[in-house]
């Protein structure tokens, strides 16, 4: 990439704007580092838990030691770190068929959740497995015009057969912010005021060490999350973790390996060491994430695009939303992340009927591990408005060359001679 006299000004400029940003992003790092490190000093953590198990994998040291180590870093009785878990779909999955049962109910409180649950959440007529099949009932309150919970619907919507109360953190396909960590605690006082016994359960993903507490700090029963996003520090190949009270992870264990077993069995097959460092670097990562995702809003809010959030405004997740007017200024946009990757900048995506997503979706997705969300990478559903979610970047370098490319690729005057 050429950079003229004129972009490099104009970075300089964006950069001393967003300098206070990245100050407070400094901090926020520092303190998440250390509470990880804590954690794996107060359990002891040595060599010899990355050597990993096989067949029945009893008496992993490791695989144990790494759960506490998560339930400790979230602040929960329990938790539950597995690579068998395919995505952060498959462990909120896990996690809801764990504690639900044929004639409960499930009601999310933050609207529809994100694209790929409605096929686990299901309808009449599926024939998949789904938490309908099984006869549990799901409903949603959708929220206000101002993004906060529409809390007379889900006075109406919460029944005495309402078991568990979905709150999504992020904003999945949506043009709001994510919910904050005390947005999240003021929502479970309220739900657990209404109906003490609720189990409340938060989709984590895109979250992790963005604010300085997480959901189970704040009351959460459940929380749930990928470990190819925010914890696995862009190491971890797969897997999920599942942290909260002990009763309801160990329900969520069963479910993904067998009732009775679910906590004292799985080989980790060579995959403790990715784990354990790729926590450990999770705060860092997340802050370079956040770092660019400032970057961007600032950069594309001085071109004159909408952004959510704006470079000012506080962040609870790695992801950022900008707004286009047409069609082809959003394919240009995800293309040209894709030209910025390390990995298959040469190969050009392009919108496709994807599984679990509802609308053609166009995704960048030029990542050392499939799918990993902490990367830099961006997706987008082909639909009105043309909203494109950008999230990730290991380095704030990278995150920082890919919002370049974006611009190049869709003909911004910036980089006219």
């Amino acid at each position: 990439m050429k950079l003229t006299h004129e972009i490099e000004q104009m970075m300089n400029q964006i950069e001393e704007q967003i300098a206070g940003q990245h100050r407070w992003m400094d901090k926020l790092i520092d303190r998440n580092q250390w509470k990880v490190i804590e954690a794996f000093q107060k359990h002891r953590v040595s060599d010899f838990h990355f050597a990993g198990s096989t067949g029945y994998g009893y008496n992993d040291r490791g695989r144990e030691t790494l759960d506490l180590v998560y339930a400790d870093v979230f602040k929960a009785e329990a938790g539950f770190v597995r690579p068998h878990f395919a995505s952060g779909t498959h462990t909120i999955s896990t996690a809801l068929f764990g504690v639900l049962r044929p004639g409960d109910k499930l009601l999310f409180i933050t609207g529809k959740p994100y694209d790929t649950l409605h096929k686990v959440i299901g309808k009449p007529g599926d024939d998949t497995g789904s938490l309908h099949e099984w006869g549990i009932e799901y409903d949603e309150a959708d929220l206000l015009v101002d993004g906060t919970v529409n809390w007379a619907e889900v006075e109406q919507k919460l029944t005495p057969n309402t078991k568990v109360i979905g709150i999504q953190r992020s904003r999945g396909y949506a043009w709001r912010k994510s919910f904050e960590i005390e947005q999240i605690g003021e929502m479970i006082r309220r739900v657990k005021q209404i109906k003490p016994d609720v189990i409340v359960f938060v989709d984590n993903c895109y979250g992790e060490f963005t604010e300085e507490r997480e959901p189970t700090e704040v009351g959460a029963d459940l929380v749930v999350g990928s470990l190819i996003k925010n914890p696995g520090g862009g190491l971890a190949s797969s897997g999920g973790y599942i942290v909260g009270r002990q009763r309801y992870v160990e329900l969520a264990a069963h479910r993904l390996i067998a009732p009775g077993i679910g906590l004292d069995v799985g080989a980790m097959l060579g995959t403790m060491r990715a784990l354990f460092q790729g926590l450990y670097m999770a705060p860092h990562a997340v802050g370079q994430a956040l770092k660019g995702s400032i970057f961007a809003a600032a950069m594309f809010e001085r071109l004159g695009y909408d952004t959510n959030p704006g470079w000012r405004e506080s962040r609870s997740d790695i992801i950022q939303a900008i707004r286009f007017d047409h069609e082809h200024q959003l394919i240009d946009f995800v293309q040209g992340i894709q030209q910025a990757s390390a990995v298959d900048a040469h190969v050009v995506p392009v919108p496709w009927d994807m599984p679990g997503y509802e609308h053609p979706v166009i995704m960048a997705a030029g990542t050392f591990m499939q799918g990993g969300s902490l990367e830099l990478s961006a997706d987008a559903p082909i639909r009105k408005p043309y909203i494109a979610y950008m999230q990730g970047g290991l380095t704030y370098s990278h995150a920082k060359f890919g919002v370049l490319k974006a611009l190049e690729k869709m003909g911004t005057n910036i980089f006219c001679q």
